[in-house]
């Protein structure tokens, strides 16, 4: 049987990042808390942390780490049947896009968390890569653009995001005079998310164009569009969070018969609770109000 004292402690650690945060977190000591983190590998005979070079969970931590997320969720469930239980703070940690966050994530969920009394805990990860936070027992659900679930989960589609090529008309009129010409593609500057963002290669893929090109990192989408705003850089934005700027001419579209539709998938867990549960209605309900109907394929060209 799985003492849920040190696997709560597992847990905080790797949730706080460290022995001393964690410790903190639980009114321990920290040579307590390292104590229950031994003693639980000692019991199952093999390492949950891996302490060097950096603290990270061991393939069967992230299976415990999982398995405690979802204790956690379901006794929450019994709170109101079992009232001895106490009052227990209910949190859900979840994975999503920079460019969901920026846009329609929290106008759908606002209403949901202050009704539920729900706490949201989120990690920010590209739409590629946040299903390997579900993978690893990180996330108890999370946004991404991949349809088939990790086992023991549930995938369903949203919608699609779409995004169009974006500049300032300063810019436009410094680099693409010609128009978008492979000579003015391989020297103009773009902005790309970071280093797994593969949307701008992608587009320049779209108009045959298959060389390197100069580009910005930026790791954030309010930070991109301003990016875009001083004429630094031109990148793919989501055509939602820059209606405004394009209204009022501050940003133009470089390329208006263009356009890539990313899709967007929840995964969650299968046993993840009623509340998981009740995420999970409320955002299909609601999201076709800020997303387009899902495309065909990743990328179209209209």
């Amino acid at each position: 049987m799985l003492d849920y004292k040190l696997l709560e402690a597992l847990a905080v650690v790797v949730d706080q990042g460290g022995f001393e945060r964690g410790a903190y977190y639980l009114g321990l000591t920290q040579s307590a808390v390292s104590q229950r983190i031994k003693l639980l590998e000692a019991r199952l005979g093999q390492p949950v942390l891996v302490r060097t070079p950096k603290l990270a969970p061991t393939p069967l931590g992230r299976r415990l780490l999982n398995h405690v997320q979802q204790v956690r969720l379901l006794e929450h469930d019994l709170l109101d049947q079992i009232p001895a239980l106490g009052e227990r703070e209910q949190r859900l940690r979840l994975a999503i896009n920079a460019d969901s966050l920026a846009t329609w994530w929290s106008p759908t969920t606002g209403e949901f968390c202050r009704r539920q009394g729900v706490l949201l805990d989120l990690i920010v990860e590209d739409q590629d890569v946040a299903l390997k936070r579900m993978r690893d027992g990180e996330v108890a659900g999370c946004i991404c653009a991949t349809p088939r679930p990790v086992q023991g989960a549930r995938a369903h589609a949203l919608g699609s995001m779409r995004y169009r090529a974006i500049a300032s008309p300063s810019y436009v009129s410094r680099h693409f005079h010609d128009g978008l010409t492979h000579d003015a593609l391989r020297q103009a500057p773009a902005i790309v998310f970071g280093p797994d963002d593969r949307l701008q290669h992608r587009y320049l893929e779209m108009r045959g164009y298959k060389e390197s090109f100069p580009h910005h990192l930026c790791p954030s989408s309010e930070g991109f569009v301003h990016l875009a705003l001083a004429g630094m850089g031109y990148g793919l934005i989501p055509e939602r969070q820059v209606a405004r700027e394009l209204e009022e001419g501050r940003l133009v579209d470089l390329d208006p018969d263009s356009h890539i539709d990313v899709p967007l998938y929840w995964h969650h867990w299968r046993h993840g609770g009623d509340t998981l549960d009740a995420l999970t209605a409320h955002l299909l309900d609601m999201s076709s109000a800020w997303l387009t109907p899902p495309a065909p394929t990743a990328a179209s060209l209209t």
